[in-house]
């Protein structure tokens, strides 16, 4: 069992106040993925959960046992927390080989010897690297080096493993090899896993839920198809998803039973059931969200739609990725596979409204979900 509950966490380096009040629940058996921007404190966060670093107030439960309690000075030390953590750095023996780097914790444990050949071959097997088996870390890239400290902290199949950007130091194919077998991975032992990285296609794939952190503050936790269809405001929709979302300025107002809202790309139309909380006074400005996928360019010229110009198109092979425009606004299309627009064209667009997230303007929240 590793549930973890972080309460009222306040993190200082001097006068830098890192973590805010942080409230986070990690359920056992959860790939919590902590993303954000540079400096956010989400790796501050993954440090106080291994005791790497103290926080000056707030309690951190681990299946039900207090191992923090800043406020009485109670820290239990990292050993004593039935966790493994792999960081950027590699942190490898550089006189050991690979096998004796892997095995090294099961050795100190007393494992028999048998035990500890399949359990470290199985890691670097996982890993892909069971060919370096008799290297040294000097002998391997930077990438083999990542793919050894992972091994090592797998190969004990602990209750609680911490990646800090693990596969930062991939090349783009393997790293994709590696979100697959890190997840499949998770799959199979139930481990809870807290993983920090700031590559968002790595928390939307691999997570059960994402927790999103602006400058110290938990901003949204979801689970990763909720944080990108209905993100909670709009620092959050800014931030998750890759092309990132249409933000399109509007005027809404209730006008015989419907919310009415007027943009350059013209009417939409909403019901007022569709609103998560209580309608602000129209007329009101606010800020429609549409990811560009839920843009569809109408190839039937017959078929009404919303006129746009065509900006540029940019054909990306499995995807092309067109910027439309109207008036002074802009709105960004995706479609797949290779199609060919010209500048200038004139194109029609179709958007379900049942797909549009609505923010208040002034107060930034979002107040219409996606469907």
């Amino acid at each position: 069992m590793s549930k973890i509950e972080l309460k009222k966490i306040n993190k200082f380096y001097g006068k830098n106040h890192v973590l805010k009040d942080l409230d986070l629940t990690i359920n056992d058996g959860e790939f919590m993925t902590l993303i954000g921007p540079s400096g956010c404190g989400k790796t501050t966060t993954l440090r106080v959960v291994s005791g790497l670093e103290k926080p000056q107030t707030g309690r951190i439960l681990m299946a039900g046992e207090e191992i923090v309690n800043a406020e009485e000075y109670y820290f239990a030390p990292p050993s004593k927390r039935g966790l493994n953590l792999v960081f950027q750095s590699y942190a490898l023996w550089p006189h050991m080989t690979v096998f004796d780097n892997v095995a090294f914790g099961l050795t100190v444990k007393r494992i028999p010897r048998d035990e500890i050949k399949k359990k470290v071959q199985n890691a670097l097997e996982r890993m892909r690297i069971e060919e370096f088996i008799k290297r040294y870390p000097s002998e391997l890239s930077g990438g083999q080096q990542q793919r050894v400290a992972i091994a090592r902290a797998i190969v004990s199949e602990p209750d609680l493993l911490l990646l800090d950007e693990p596969l930062s130091n991939l090349d783009a194919k393997l790293r994709v090899d590696m979100r697959s077998e890190i997840k499949r991975l998770h799959e199979e032992l139930g481990t809870t896993v807290i993983y920090v990285t700031h590559d968002q296609v790595e928390a939307l794939t691999m997570s059960t839920r994402i927790a999103i952190f602006f400058e110290g503050v938990l901003a949204q936790v979801d689970s990763p198809m909720n944080v990108y269809n209905n993100p909670l405001n709009l620092r959050v929709a800014d931030f998750i998803g890759n092309p990132r979302i249409n933000l399109l300025k509007a005027r809404a107002e209730l006008y015989d039973g419907k919310i009415i809202a007027v943009s350059d790309f013209g009417k939409f139309i909403f019901s007022p059931a569709d609103f998560i909380s209580e309608l602000p006074t129209t007329p009101f400005d606010c800020q429609l969200g549409i990811r560009p996928e839920q843009i569809a360019i109408l190839q039937n010229r017959g078929e009404a739609g919303i006129p746009a110009a065509v900006y540029t198109s940019m054909p990306a092979g499995s995807e092309t990725l067109i910027q439309l425009k109207a008036d002074k606004s802009t709105l960004l299309a995706k479609e797949l596979g290779i199609s060919n627009y010209r500048s200038n064209d004139t194109v029609h667009l179709k958007i379900d409204p049942d797909h549009i997230n609505v923010f208040d303007d002034v107060t930034g929240n979002i107040i219409k979900l996606s469907k």
